[in-house]
């Protein structure tokens, strides 16, 4: 886990200790996202001309959640999900692209990472035991915050879930410049695809931060 995924857990805890609530209750679960499984994250262009896709595998972040497991009666404001994508890990398959795009327009030096906060507010539960989750809150990228609801599809996985989710992102939303360079042409709206499987916090032993 980050760095940064670390300290947000310790400033939860402190502020919920600040107002007199001790420790979560047997039901709460704490989820974090598993760096050893297959997650990717993608970004996808398609203008008239080319079609291209930066990828990278650098999400972390956590999740919890006022029951276990994940049932109808999942979300509000004992819910609560932080998700962050290194942006400077981002691979479009051209060196020269990569450096444009994360250098020039992404500005990743200044703005490192694409994130989301924000809490649970609807889950559909499946008859296989999945389920169609829709979480509100609010999208960062380039230093500019939007409200969002993006909407997951979760599949049970050993002791925790497998997460899908897909959601348009306009770059002129969050003021980045839309390059018109022959090797670098990006469409204004990206389709952001992430998949990740997250963990009890408590079911990884050994586990390096």
């Amino acid at each position: 886990m980050t760095m940064r995924i670390q300290a947000a857990l310790r400033v939860l805890a402190a502020t919920l200790l600040s107002f007199g609530v001790g420790p979560p209750s047997v039901a709460a679960q704490e989820l974090q996202v598993d760096r050893d499984a297959q997650n990717v994250v993608r970004f996808t262009s398609r203008t008239q001309v080319d079609e291209f896709e930066g990828v990278t595998d650098k999400i972390d972040g956590y999740v919890l959640l006022d029951g276990e497991p994940l049932s109808a009666t999942t979300g509000g404001d004992d819910t609560e999900l932080y998700f962050e994508v290194d942006l400077a890990s981002l691979d479009t398959g051209i060196g020269l692209r990569d450096r444009h795009m994360r250098d020039d327009y992404l500005e990743v030096k200044r703005y490192p990472y694409a994130s989301f906060k924000g809490k649970i507010t609807h889950t559909e539960v499946s008859g296989s035991g999945g389920a169609h989750v829709t979480a509100a809150g609010t999208f960062t990228v380039h230093g500019v915050s939007m409200e969002r609801e993006i909407a997951c599809d979760v599949t049970p996985t050993g002791p925790g879930y497998r997460t899908t989710c897909g959601f348009p992102v306009l770059l002129s939303d969050h003021r980045i410049d839309i390059p018109k360079v022959m090797f670098l042409k990006l469409s204004n709206e990206i389709q952001v695809d992430v998949q990740f499987t997250v963990s009890p916090a408590g079911n990884r032993p050994g586990r390096k931060p």
